[in-house]
């Protein structure tokens, strides 16, 4: 097996440490354990209750509760459609390790996160990709979609909201790709590791797994709810791709930390003290960061509908990947290069950070700009 290089990880892993303002984060602005644990009113139980805990492998498909409050946010998904992984990371390649073969016609939207179609052409598969342009606020072009689905294609997939631009598909654009994908019987993959990290509180978007009967989410711990750190996610799904996951998840994973999901059980019963202070991280930060762009004669954007990152159009004639070690050196500031999504002149600024840290970095990113005209 031959696979790219995973170019936004690369770029991460060379620099991310080192970085004075991490304005290339997409996680929205970590937790402490300290925090975690004090979302309850009694936290000297729950550190009692994990001392007492034998570390041994703990549930195969996570624990019994972990499954029930993941599919407690679904509208048609029970516990026994959920499975446990190691990251959204790890639930979107066992998916595409379970259903991919070579030779399959895969559909994927395009930019996104690189592994989703990577790793399907590294096991032989046929990919097409539905390019997401900023001209059309980087939705996908359902007439595209329609001219590149066969009666071969086996599986599409999409990104909601989308990372890096931050676009959202509402519900009626959802229901007409389900259409697309129903009329060739493909399995609909939609990564939704960013749900529900609305800028507008009034909308509401569902899963595509209470969409369609071949629908497949993948989330995590790890943006949404700012516990990277634990390293777990899930796949909610069918019966019979769940049946097919946990068969070749025996080769890669047999269990996540039972300590991870311990902590994340804590976290999903707190789920509306998290999301209420995350929704004000990402709401005040996105005001921040729109205020700034405005100010900035060489930046513009397409501005983002949710999640924690955006793509800035910068009206500089230096590459990408330069603009940004460039930047890092001089500045401390770091961001992600364009180049990472095949998108040169742009930049991926993550924004969900502390808003300290958001608005130090901007004025770096400023003084950088005014540096270089």
């Amino acid at each position: 097996m031959r696979i790219a290089p995973f170019k936004v990880e690369e770029w991460m892993n060379a620099y991310e440490m080192e970085a004075v303002y991490n304005i290339a984060e997409t996680c929205v602005d970590s937790l402490t354990v300290e925090e975690l644990i004090r979302l309850s009113d009694e936290p000297e139980d729950f550190f009692r209750e994990m001392a007492q805990k034998k570390l041994t492998y703990g549930h195969i498909e996570g624990s019994p509760e972990f499954r029930s409050l993941v599919a407690s946010m679904y509208q048609t998904m029970k516990p026994e459609n959920i499975l446990a992984m190691n990251g959204a990371i790890g639930a979107n390649f066992l998916t595409l390790f379970s259903l991919v073969a070579p030779g399959d016609e895969v559909i994927t939207v395009h930019p996104t996160y690189q592994q989703i179609y990577s790793v399907p052409e590294s096991f032989g598969a046929q990919v097409k990709l539905l390019r997401l342009l900023p001209e059309n606020d980087f939705l996908p072009d359902l007439n595209e979609l329609r001219s590149l689905v066969t009666d071969k294609t086996k599986l599409i997939c999409i990104n909601n909201p989308n990372n890096p631009s931050g676009a959202l598909m509402g519900e009626g654009l959802l229901r007409e790709i389900v259409g697309i994908a129903r009329s060739v019987d493909a399995y609909l993959l939609c990564d939704e590791v960013y749900r529900n990290l609305h800028q507008d509180p009034e909308v509401v978007v569902p899963s595509i797994v209470d969409l369609y009967e071949k629908g497949i989410a993948t989330s995590s711990m790890s943006k949404v709810f700012s516990l990277a750190g634990l390293r777990l996610g899930w796949i909610a799904a069918p019966q019979d791709v769940i049946k097919s996951c946990f068969t070749h998840r025996d080769y890669t994973t047999i269990s996540c930390g039972m300590l991870d999901d311990m902590l994340a059980v804590h976290a999903l019963k707190n789920r509306d003290k998290i999301m209420e202070r995350n929704l004000k991280i990402v709401r005040d930060n996105l005001q921040i960061l729109d205020e700034w762009v405005a100010k900035e004669p060489l930046v513009s954007y397409v501005k983002p509908q949710a999640g924690t990152t955006a793509m800035l159009k910068y009206e500089l004639d230096i590459p990408s990947e330069a603009f940004c070690i460039d930047l890092f050196k001089t500045t401390g500031a770091f961001l992600t290069p364009g180049s990472c999504f095949d998108m040169e002149g742009w930049l991926r600024i993550g924004y969900a950070c502390s808003t300290e840290v958001l608005q130090v970095g901007l004025s770096k990113v400023s003084e950088f700009l005014e540096s270089r005209k």
